[in-house]
């Protein structure tokens, strides 16, 4: 298993999966991507996984998209870049129809695609000291592929908000929205998971895919295909060369005054 992710499985049928790049705020790249997938599908197959427990390393959970791999992206063509999107989306739609509980396990800040991870968690249990943004348009781009999970976990009227203005907000407000289910002290936040892995695993595993099945029968159904090709395409427009330019060079883009 790749080094980006740590995988530990104990005798409960209980899976923690780690975002492991702390020097990188845990930020995903393609090998994160296809690895925390294949990683998602093993265990979809696997009928002794009960529940997952996904967290980050260090100090952050994960700053989102690896910008330097955004970087290197941008400067591929569109079809390459749809390509790319479409793993992300993939990632996204396994980890949200899971068979399987999946607990999130925030132990600091999550910003951009990793808002969208939570979103598409079972349970979210925060650091009381984690923030949250989806700070794309500072980039040029949008939040594109996550957007259906982050509208369904949020709805649109906060979507609105968070999308169009890029604040950063606390846990508590999190909660308060509905990305969040539970704000916990940095002290007291594994036990606070505990209690809910404790919780899904005096239940019936057929029972519980059945009513993760039942809600999401109830949701309006995600397309992804739009989505893919609107990142793809902002990836390499102008104003998104322009933003991530700006975000390394360490200056304002040419649309701040």
């Amino acid at each position: 298993m790749s080094d980006t992710l740590r995988v530990n499985t104990d005798d409960r049928g209980v899976t923690t999966l780690t975002l492991n790049r702390p020097e990188r705020h845990n930020a995903f790249d393609d090998k994160l991507i296809n690895t925390l997938l294949a990683t998602l599908q093993q265990i979809e197959q696997d009928p002794a996984a009960r529940v997952v427990v996904l967290t980050g390393a260090g100090k952050s959970f994960s700053s989102g998209a690896d910008l330097a791999w955004m970087r290197a992206m941008a400067s591929y063509d569109e079809k390459t870049n749809r390509e790319d999107a479409q793993r992300l989306a993939r990632l996204m739609e396994v980890l949200n129809n899971l068979a399987k509980p999946v607990v999130a396990r925030v132990n600091g800040s999550a910003y951009g695609g990793a808002v969208g991870l939570i979103a598409c968690c079972d349970i979210v249990i925060a650091s009381e000291h984690a923030e949250f943004a989806l700070t794309e348009v500072r980039l040029g781009l949008a939040p594109a592929v996550i957007s259906p999970y982050v509208i369904a976990a949020i709805g649109a009227r906060q979507a609105r908000r968070l999308f169009l203005n890029a604040e950063r907000i606390s846990s508590d407000e999190a909660r308060r929205i509905g990305l969040v289910h539970e704000v916990a002290s940095d002290e007291a936040l594994t036990a606070a998971v505990d209690k809910h892995v404790h919780y899904l695993l005096k239940a019936g595993p057929n029972a519980l895919a059945q009513c993760k099945r039942l809600v999401l029968e109830q949701t309006p159904g995600i397309s992804t295909e739009d989505t893919v090709d609107l990142i793809a395409r902002l990836r390499v427009s102008a104003e998104g060369q322009e933003g991530m330019a700006a975000f390394f060079e360490k200056r304002k883009p040419s649309w701040t005054k």
